[in-house]
């Protein structure tokens, strides 16, 4: 079956049965075929009659991060988290959105905790690896030269306050789980 019959049969499985569960694969479908507005029209139609299917979920959060809608798809992934903490499409998701950000220090733990989860993808070793030696350049490489002296000194530290801070709660995550 091709994957556009197969699309299309899903499509009338969940005309003919609006409360098919068969809506989540529908909407991965045609998330990953590029219609992201289907896909998330799809995902929430479901997600009225099944509020807790997880995997809807996360694939609405994806087509919204595909759209760049980072605060709506951040609501649905931290969501995604809170009943499924070990959810790697999720993580990784909210990953991205802090990188897309600017929040390099939230992205790369939530990188670490999905290494952490899939500790030979070699793709999150590369970002990892990236992100980790971009924190630890030189604070005066990573130094906005638009502030003034004592302004930028407090954002260095109130950044590296956080990433110590990131970081604790990345080695707490990886404690529970072992």
């Amino acid at each position: 079956m091709s994957d556009t019959s197969h699309t299309d049969d899903l499509r009338r499985r969940v005309l003919d049965d609006p409360a098919s569960i068969a809506f989540a694969q529908l909407a991965e479908e045609c998330r990953r075929a590029g219609e992201l507005d289907e896909a998330i029209n799809v995902s929430r139609a479901g997600l009225v009659i099944h509020p807790g299917f997880v995997s809807a979920r996360v694939t609405l959060g994806r087509a919204l991060l595909q759209l760049n809608n980072l605060d709506d798809a951040r609501l649905e992934l931290e969501r995604v988290l809170t009943t499924a903490p070990e959810n790697l499409a999720a993580i990784r998701g909210l990953a991205q959105i802090h990188e897309r950000q600017g929040r390099a220090a939230e992205a790369l733990a939530q990188y670490r905790v999905a290494l952490a989860l899939a500790p030979t993808d070699p793709e999150l070793e590369q970002i990892v690896a990236r992100m980790t030696r971009e924190a630890e350049a030189p604070v005066d490489t990573r130094a906005s030269t638009t502030l003034p002296g004592e302004e930028r000194d407090r954002a260095l530290r109130t950044v590296a306050a956080l990433e110590r801070w990131l970081d604790a709660i990345h080695v707490a995550r990886a404690d529970s789980r072992a």
